[in-house]
């Protein structure tokens, strides 16, 4: 750059416009997809109706007795909505009708043990308000029509280690299949910095998520045994013990738009590796 301040007073005006904007310009600014890919991701609104829409909709949505399809009951908070997108976007669970129960982060509880030891006290009210969440109470009344129960949350640990007791709570049969999914992170997205990085630099790129995936899905690996089926994203999508992730696909589309939530092209993706590589292909 200090090279090129010296020199512009003898370069023709013209010229000296090009080189400042071949230096400047993004090294994939031809790429106009990848381009708009990357633009769409900043917009937050837009990737949270898409993340939320689809769970939003079949929300203890009732199952049509007439249908001979098989029934699926997916419980979970917005990491739920993710896994719900991907396997819709890949076609996957078409042979199943499907009911959400949404109950939020901030939510998680164990039946029959003290609220305060898992809903702080400035979510209680929304978390105890009836019709504002979804409970597993509620959950219990529709589960033995269910021939799929899948969990798939945001574990927080204490809850993640009371699984087999909220399982045991819902008395799902033998014959239901049951599977549990665990965390994903893909760590702090950094979109701007993105547009100015090549298309060599992106598709090798990876995020640090640090050790706290590993941990709560460990504690789910150990407390889950016998006919549950637990599936570890993080050990499909980022590696055996990894503390880090990809950021893109392979085709240069962003997972997540903010680290924890899937993109359109993230959950295709995603999709794909959960249901080609685990027992979810065998539904």
């Amino acid at each position: 750059m200090n090279i090129l301040i010296r020199t512009r007073w003898f370069l023709p005006a013209f010229l000296v416009f090009q080189i400042t904007f071949f230096l400047s310009a993004p090294v994939f600014a031809t790429n106009k997809s990848l381009h708009a890919s990357l633009s769409q991701a900043t917009n937050k609104r837009f990737n949270n109706d898409y993340a939320f829409k689809k769970c939003r909709a079949l929300q203890a949505k009732p199952f049509n007795r007439k249908s001979k399809k098989k029934k699926a009951i997916i419980i979970g908070d917005s990491q739920g909505c993710d896994f719900l997108n991907s396997a819709l976007e890949n076609g996957y669970l078409r042979n199943y009708q499907i009911q959400f129960h949404f109950i939020p982060y901030p939510c998680q509880r164990v039946p029959g043990e003290y609220i305060s030891r898992y809903i702080q006290p400035k979510h209680r009210r929304f978390c105890t308000t009836k019709g504002r969440t979804d409970t597993l109470k509620q959950v219990k009344k529709h589960i033995k029509d269910a021939d799929l129960i899948i969990f798939a949350s945001l574990w927080k640990p204490q809850v993640a280690e009371k699984l087999p007791k909220i399982i045991s709570y819902l008395h799902i049969q033998k014959h239901q299949r049951l599977i549990v999914i665990g965390n994903k992170f893909f760590g702090n997205m950094s979109i701007q910095d993105y547009f100015h990085m090549s298309t060599k630099e992106l598709r090798s790129l990876r995020n640090n998520v640090g050790t706290k995936t590993l941990e709560i899905n460990s504690i789910l690996r150990k407390r889950l045994h016998g006919r549950v089926a637990f599936i570890d994203p993080h050990q499909l999508v980022c590696g055996n013990h990894s503390t880090s992730c990809p950021i893109f696909t392979n085709d240069l589309k962003l997972i997540s738009y903010d680290g924890r939530h899937l993109t359109k092209a993230g959950a295709r993706y995603i999709g794909k590796i959960l249901f080609q590589r685990s027992v979810l292909g065998r539904i």
